[in-house]
């Protein structure tokens, strides 16, 4: 197992759900990440929207950006679940086909 690197441990940190990081003590500083996330969440999530119907990775850039609101949003954690859970059912029915 791999030693984790103390120079990205506070990223981690940041980055974890307020379930599982301790807040940051200062109110403005956690409506700055909160607005945050959800900006960045929010574009890669249209992105990926937008590239169902035009030339994109849409499989890979919607989860992506689940992910990223998923840091702050238990709504997007709830749907990121059930894609991952698709994805999966997806993987395995495309396997039972390439073995026949």
């Amino acid at each position: 197992m791999r030693a984790k690197s103390p120079r990205f441990a506070g990223w981690r940190r940041w980055l974890q759900p307020e379930t599982y990081a301790s807040k940051p003590a200062n109110p403005a500083l956690r409506l700055t990440k909160k607005l945050l996330v959800a900006f960045v969440g929010t574009s890669v999530l249209l992105a990926g929207i937008v590239m169902i119907v035009t030339p994109g990775p849409a499989v890979v850039v919607i989860p992506l950006g689940l992910a990223i609101l998923a840091v702050e949003f238990a709504w997007a954690r709830r749907w990121l679940r059930k894609v991952q859970a698709y994805s999966r059912i997806a993987k395995r029915r495309l396997r039972k086909r390439r073995a026949k």
